[in-house]
């Protein structure tokens, strides 16, 4: 697919570090609603979370950890611009005709514990990421499928843990916590299993590129 439209390796690298990028500002911003799974609640972000995950065993696999880390840095770095920008904008005095600001201070200004917990366990999560990816191929090489589980089940595990117990503990009963920390490890490795093959498939094409 990529070779067929004469795309290179690093052209490739560019555009997963945009998609990359951009799917860690949008899920912050929709992680401030949430759903109700039957009993459970659970932030919004968790219908795209999953995706960086599968970019994060991408990269790792197909560019190594050094520049997967640099990505997730610059999801990083981004992130606290867009923060910066939107608490700027809130901030600025607003003309009179403009009705929707107390809207659009509720959608984009996060709590500070929600923001401390987001990326807190961005950071940790995706690193613990691709680091347990590089572990693995070093000992299971030819599985691919192994280190995509285990190392999508690591890193959502210390991300669901820390953005949750951070951002919610003390809001609800501690066995609600479990639940949803467990419910969303779950549902995100889950996803990894599903859309593997085409993980699998874009991982094979970006290899054969030059």
């Amino acid at each position: 697919m990529f070779m067929e439209i004469g795309m290179s390796k690093s052209e490739i690298y560019a555009i997963l570090t945009g998609v990359f990028t951009a799917s860690i500002i949008i899920s912050n911003i929709i992680a401030g609603k949430t759903l109700n799974l039957y009993y459970i609640t659970l932030p919004c972000s968790i219908l795209l979370f999953p995706v960086i995950y599968v970019i994060n065993d991408i990269l790792t696999e197909s560019y190594g950890y050094q520049k997967a880390k640099r990505v997730i840095l610059l999801g990083f770095i981004m992130n606290v611009v867009a923060l910066i920008s939107y608490t700027i904008t809130i901030m600025l005095p607003a003309p009179s005709f403009f009705v929707n600001s107390e809207a659009y201070s509720i959608v984009l200004g996060s709590t500070f514990r929600l923001v401390i917990a987001g990326f807190a366990a961005y950071l940790v999560g995706s690193i613990v990421n691709a680091k347990v990816m590089v572990i693995l191929k070093q000992k299971a090489e030819e599985n691919l499928f192994l280190r995509c589980l285990v190392s999508t089940f690591a890193g959502e595990s210390f991300d669901s843990f820390i953005f949750l117990t951070i951002g919610f503990f003390g809001t609800m009963p501690l066995t609600s916590l479990f639940l949803m920390i467990v419910t969303q490890v779950f549902f995100k490795t889950g996803y990894e299993i599903v859309i593997y093959p085409i993980t699998k498939r874009i991982i094979r094409l970006i290899n054969q590129c030059q």
